[in-house]
This record gives structure tokens, C-alpha cells and sequence, in this order.
């Protein structure tokens, strides 16, 4: 793709990104002193108001500048899904953790050409901490070029996951494999984790089961662009089209490993 055009779309969800973040700030002030509010959801997710509001406004703003790309989000669905460009979104990444009070949720804000993220956005508002990734672009921490680390090896890795309930049984060996070789674990970042991975301070994040399109696609090119490998537990690439499970690692060597690894258990 012409650098102009990406660096167009990349102002775009910038400017968005921005929006949001101020949303969810003014809106952690107001969780803060009026206790939880949230409903359950079919699969037995929570959501609150403040992810449909969010994504109401990702969307009217993507429709406004690209009214004829596609959108996929949390909270509405599928919009034109079939198009060359499709926006994949998550007001909220972590809500859990939004509605508990630990300030390491995000909004996920991705592009997809046929299917393939292109575009990536990690916006952590309560940390002012913004990961933005772009193909054939450095990744950037709040506007600065950061890198993975070099890391090849398991007992030297520390390692991060979202959340051990959701690992699916026939995973649940190769998982439990990787918590006893690696160094140490980080439970519950949802996306910090990765937009960490990218900047070098985590070595291996993994997911098993829990896991959607919404979730993964912002990650790609941030994780790419900063010099690390990502994929799903089989080694295939993610794309909006992949299933519930992601290994990321800033070392592709590490990264090699570990996929050889849960393949033999």
C-alpha cells in the first residue's frame, strides 16, 4: 500500500484514539465514586454502557471519513465485512478490569486489507500510553520507535496471559508447560500485555480460548513493526478470520520455540 494513503488512515484512527481516550477518562472518574454498573452478556462477558458509547463513536467517525470501508466491532457486530478495507474495533479491552478499577484496559483500533491487519492502535487512557504499529512502519510508544527484546530461550522468558480460565482443554498441557519453563507470569494485562511485549518488557504473551478478532488485530503490526513475531497456536498468521488462540513473542527464535513446544504436548 502507498505510504501516503496508510499514514491517512493512520491520522484518522489517531484522531479517534484520541476521542476515546477522552471518553474513558472522564468516565473512570465517574466509575470511580459510583460503584459497578454493568450487564452480563450471552456468553458471559460483562458490558457496560461506556463500551456501547465508545463504539458508537469509533464507528460514526469511521463511516464519516471511510464510507465505504467495512467495520467489525465488540458490542454491534459487522458492518459491509465483505469490503477491501474493514475496520476492527474493541471500545473496551479488559472490561473486567474497567469495571474493577485496574487501569490497564484499552481501546483496540485496527485496519484489515482482505482480511489482514494492516493498522494497529493500543490506547491505554488512564496511562496516556499509545502503541502505534503500521505495515512496513516502526512501532511507536506516545510518537518514539521502540523495540522487542532479544530473548531466546524459555527460562529467561517472562511470560504473560489474559486469563488461565479460558484455555482450552486440549491447550491446557502445552500452557501449563510454558508456565513451568518460563521465568515468570503477568496474569490479567489484557492488551497492556502485548503493547508491553512490543516495548521490550514482557518476552511472551499467549492466550488460549476467550480470544476474537477484536481482540488480536490491533496487535499484529505493533508487535511486527517493533521486531517480534505473532501468530496463532498452530504458527499460522492471524488475520480477521482467525479462532481464539495468539503467541506472541519479541523474539521470532523464542517465538519458533514455543510453537515447536505446544505442538509436542
Amino acid at each position: 500500500m502507498d505510504n501516503n494513503k496508510l499514514k491517512h488512515f493512520l491520522a484518522i484512527a489517531e484522531s479517534i484514539a484520541d476521542q476515546t481516550r477522552q471518553l474513558l477518562k472522564q468516565e473512570r472518574q465517574r466509575y470511580l465514586y459510583s460503584g459497578r454498573n454493568f450487564v452480563t452478556k450471552d456468553d458471559q462477558s460483562p458490558v457496560t454502557e461506556i463500551d456501547q458509547q465508545v463504539e458508537k463513536l469509533i464507528r460514526e467517525r469511521i463511516t464519516d471519513a471511510f464510507p465505504d470501508h467495512g467495520i467489525l466491532g465488540e458490542e454491534f457486530g459487522a458492518q459491509a465485512q465483505s469490503e477491501e478495507f474493514v475496520w476492527v474495533i474493541d471500545p473496551i479491552d479488559g472490561t473486567k478490569q474497567f469495571i474493577a478499577g485496574v487501569p490497564v484496559y484499552g481501546t483496540l483500533i485496527s485496519l484489515c486489507q482482505n482480511g489482514k491487519p494492516i493498522l494497529g492502535i493500543i490506547d491505554i487512557p488512564s496511562l496516556d500510553e499509545r502503541w502505534v504499529g503500521a505495515q512496513n512502519l516502526p512501532t511507536t510508544l506516545n510518537g518514539h520507535p521502540i523495540q522487542t527484546r532479544s530473548c531466546q530461550n524459555l527460562p529467561d522468558a517472562l511470560m504473560s496471559t489474559s486469563n488461565t480460565e479460558f484455555v482450552l482443554p486440549e491447550h491446557r498441557a502445552g500452557f501449563n508447560y510454558l508456565i513451568g519453563a518460563s521465568k515468570w507470569r503477568i496474569y490479567g494485562a489484557a492488551c497492556y500485555a502485548y503493547g508491553c511485549l512490543a516495548s521490550g518488557r514482557i518476552d511472551l504473551s499467549i492466550d488460549s480460548g476467550g480470544m476474537r478478532e477484536v481482540d488480536y488485530c490491533a496487535m499484529v503490526p505493533i508487535i511486527e513493526g517493533a521486531g517480534g513475531k505473532i501468530s496463532d497456536w498452530d504458527g499460522e498468521p492471524l488475520t480477521m478470520y482467525s479462532k481464539s488462540t495468539v503467541v506472541a513473542a519479541g523474539d521470532p527464535h523464542l517465538h519458533a520455540l514455543v510453537i515447536e513446544t505446544l505442538k509436542k504436548h
